[in-house]
């Protein structure tokens, strides 16, 4: 959908993103794209009615709810994005054709048809640029002053994708550095919790991994992006359920990562 002028977020919308505990004493950086459904007022509904942008291909349902709460019982900074990612997808990079998706699963979207070169750089600049920005600085800032920095990004995924059931309940997903993923599953294994599984329900093949190998590969720091099923945090009691469990693996793993000196590759 084209946007007159230079603008796509107004001021008074407010920046891109937030940040959560910015002052967090935690090495954990927690970081959730998919946090919100809000759209840009300049895109309007992008053709769609409310009942697709109240679902989950608008936002990842529960996944804010619950990076919220582990950055409450870590003390870590969370930062998340504020808007949709259908106007854009903050864990694509400006060049994927998936970061203003034109069908998410059974939605054609027709504001992200035809956009040109120009449309989808100002979504960019005014979405994914300072999002990323953002956590470029934060994580260069505590490196600076010789913080070590674990960097985790928190998802949810629906029960049925394409008429497909997903039985699982947690996927721990990694793409070239597994440490903080292994010490997680082996974590999970330990404390004998059910359907937690490796690259689940997706895999660094399908392009999913793009903010761990930003901000995670690039700096060699441990790095892992979480997948939580969205009927089990729909309400309050299972987003704390969920908040706590992924929080005791986090500490179990750090742990771990500690002990044998591989918070960072050589």
């Amino acid at each position: 959908m084209p946007v007159q002028g230079d603008r796509l977020i107004e001021a008074s919308e407010g920046p891109a993103f937030a940040v959560r505990r910015p002052g967090g004493a935690s090495d954990v950086v927690l970081v959730c794209e998919h946090a919100s459904r809000v759209m840009p007022k300049a895109l309007g509904t992008l053709g769609l009615d409310q009942a697709a942008l109240e679902s989950h291909i608008a936002w990842d349902i529960g996944a804010m709810d619950v990076a919220e709460r582990l950055s409450d019982l870590l003390d870590a900074t969370l930062v998340s994005q504020r808007f949709s990612r259908l106007a854009y997808d903050c864990n694509r990079p400006p060049e994927s054709a998936d970061a203003y998706p034109e069908r998410s699963e059974v939605f054609e979207v027709p504001g992200n048809q035809g956009l040109d070169q120009q449309d989808r750089s100002r979504r960019a600049e005014a979405l994914y640029v300072p999002f990323h920005q953002a956590i470029d600085a934060l994580i260069d800032e505590r490196l600076a002053q010789g913080r070590d920095v674990v960097l985790v990004t928190v998802h949810s995924f629906t029960p049925v994708y394409f008429g497909q059931p997903r039985d699982g309940f947690l996927g721990i997903l990694h793409d070239e550095d597994s440490r903080l993923a292994d010490a997680m599953l082996d974590a999970a294994a330990a404390a004998q919790l059910e359907r937690v599984s490796r690259n689940y329900p997706y895999g660094p093949e399908d392009g999913v991994t793009h903010t761990l190998k930003r901000h995670g590969l690039t700096r060699q720091i441990a790095n892992v992006m979480l997948e939580i099923r969205n009927d089990l945090i729909s309400g309050e009691e299972g987003r704390t359920v969920w908040a706590g469990q992924v929080a005791d693996l986090l500490r179990a793993a750090i742990e771990r990562l500690n002990h044998e000196g591989g918070r960072r590759h050589a």
